[in-house]
């Protein structure tokens, strides 16, 4: 791992709602899994980069509306353009679902549950890198 460990942590709101039973699609995952890319491609190189792919995509755990889920990310390997990264995101609370309960009942998980994971790379072409305007703890290789 190159630098730090970036982390985001959002709800998933009913209008995230794509399927029945409220279920998440999973591309939603991948929304925040590039948010959480642009952070450290700005932390690393000062500017926001291009997503060019992504690789090994996992949805692991089903996503409701009213989960909150943390999405972590790092670096794994610089190239001259290219950054290669690693994406987690683990599901932290949700709602208690409990006929018996209030419908805004809730439950921290107390173990987070990995609901997804992936590989992706980004491009900052070599004119837009400006380091000397990241973040110093991304260059601690």
């Amino acid at each position: 791992m190159i630098g730090e460990k970036v982390v985001l942590r959002a709800r998933m709101s009913a209008g995230d709602a794509h399927y029945a039973g409220e279920l998440i699609n999973g591309s939603k995952i991948l929304d925040y899994f590039g948010d959480v890319a642009t952070e450290l491609c700005i932390r690393y190189d000062g500017d926001e980069s291009l997503f060019r792919s992504y690789e090994n995509v996992e949805f692991l755990a089903p996503v409701y509306a009213g989960d909150f889920i943390e999405y972590y990310g790092w670096i794994e390997k610089v190239g001259n353009t290219s950054r290669r990264m690693q994406f987690e995101a683990y599901k932290v609370i949700e709602l208690a679902r409990d006929p018996q309960l209030a419908s805004s009942a809730a439950n921290v998980l107390k173990e987070p549950v990995l609901v997804g994971r992936a590989t992706g790379t980004l491009i900052v072409r070599k004119e837009l890198q400006r380091p000397e305007f990241g973040d110093p703890k991304f260059h601690a290789e």
